[in-house]
């Protein structure tokens, strides 16, 4: 039952999330949360690690909690379920494509769900946010990173490093 339950729920995530591991944020933090499956603080640890590790926030976060959750079998199940959607999509559109992509309707459409993925974008860093900025020193960590990856144009893995290593420094100075 379970595996069963693990699936549908990332299957309803990969549904109803569009723009990417990022969008997704917000829906994963809530079912993962209202499951039980993961506390708040673990939440956030695990987009933290899922950064870090090679693939996307959202396959790294469905594998993990299907791991905790039900071992090897929760793992693939959870990552199904959360592909599947796009799998089945991306064949219906990679068909219907050529036909209808010029259509006013789906122009329109595409052009209320881009706003609406940098919105879900934007309530995943306010969430997240919450929780992870705490004190003065994350906070100028924050605008480090900000400014490191924005105007310095420093790689992420460089931004990481060097977040780190000023926890570290803020923490044992």
């Amino acid at each position: 039952m379970i595996l069963i339950e693990l699936f549908l729920t990332f299957f309803k995530i990969g549904l109803f999330t569009f723009g990417g591991g990022y969008a997704m944020i917000p829906l994963i933090q809530e079912e993962m949360v209202a499951h039980g499956w993961l506390t708040i603080d673990q939440f956030v640890d695990i987009v933290a690690v899922s950064q870090m590790t090679p693939g996307a926030v959202a396959i790294n976060n469905a594998t993990f909690v299907g791991y905790k959750v039900a071992g090897f079998f929760g793992t693939a199940m959870s990552t199904f379920g959360l592909i599947a959607p796009s799998l089945i999509i991306i064949t219906i559109v990679a068909k219907l494509l050529d036909k209808f992509s010029n259509h006013p309707l789906v122009e329109g459409a595409w052009q209320g769900i881009r706003p609406a993925v940098v919105g879900l974008i934007m309530v995943a860093v306010i969430s997240i946010g919450k929780e992870v900025i705490i004190g003065i020193d994350g906070i100028i960590i924050g605008i480090i990173a900000l400014v490191l990856l924005a105007k310095v144009k420093l790689h992420p893995i460089g931004v990481i490093v060097i977040s780190g290593i000023l926890g570290v420094l803020f923490t044992y100075i």
